[in-house]
């Protein structure tokens, strides 16, 4: 079951369409929240197709509630509706530290708020994987941050998974560094600043980032190849 087309009869304002979700403005209980819906894939049989959609479900559910105890900040959880195949949580007030980095030197973000945000992105990262949480996909388009506290909060744990090895850990952090070189180059070395942060915080950071500089000469050699 999905949510049909008549989305703003229901309130619903759509944000945002990727491959496996679909996520809406709304409001719950009188509170402005986020709908994420994981829709359906038509290729897949029925039954199986909904079992997997409820997996992953709750798998996001729980990750979200896993990183706030490990003292992440993500948008509190407000709903798990496993026939719809939805969570609602609390929509965060602020911008993507995306479009805030794209600003930096064009009279936008100074280098002591970027530092202030490589900062706090690194201490999360590190709390997340002390506590044997990945991520899955850390970029500047999964971090908002918030208007009236200026604090960086984590979404989309869609492709979080638990993990102890060093080694997820390291390709979690390498996911991040592509995606800073890529989109943000304008900005510096932010994965350094990072990464300080992330030696600073981590008690494990020693193992990871040796195995990071392995992934890194994997993913140049893959680029070398084509």
């Amino acid at each position: 079951m999905e949510i049909d087309a008549d989305e703003k009869d229901k309130g619903l304002v759509l944000l945002k369409q990727g491959a496996e979700a679909r996520v809406f403005e709304s409001t719950f209980v009188g509170r402005k929240s986020i709908v994420k819906e994981r829709f359906s894939k038509k290729y897949r049989h029925p039954t199986l197709d909904s079992k997997l959609t409820l997996k992953r479900l709750n798998a996001e559910a729980r990750c979200m509630t896993k990183a706030r105890k490990l003292g992440v900040t993500t948008p509190v959880l407000f709903s798990v509706d496993p026939v719809l195949h939805t969570l609602i949580f609390e929509f965060v007030e602020g911008p993507m530290v995306k479009d805030l980095f794209l600003e930096f030197g064009s009279n936008g973000i100074v280098e002591e708020r970027l530092q202030d945000i490589a900062t706090q992105i690194g201490n999360s990262i590190a709390k997340l994987h002390d506590g044997g949480l990945i991520h899955g996909d850390l970029t500047t388009s999964n971090m908002l941050i918030r208007k009236d506290t200026n604090q960086l909060v984590l979404i989309d744990f869609g492709l979080s998974f638990t993990s102890t090895l060093p080694e997820d850990k390291a390709v979690d952090l390498y996911v991040l560094e592509r995606a800073l070189i890529s989109m943000h180059s304008s900005c510096g070395n932010v994965m350094e600043k990072v990464l300080a942060a992330y030696r600073k915080s981590s008690k494990q950071w020693c193992s990871t980032t040796n195995k990071l500089a392995q992934v890194r000469q994997r993913g140049r050699k893959r680029s070398m190849v084509g």
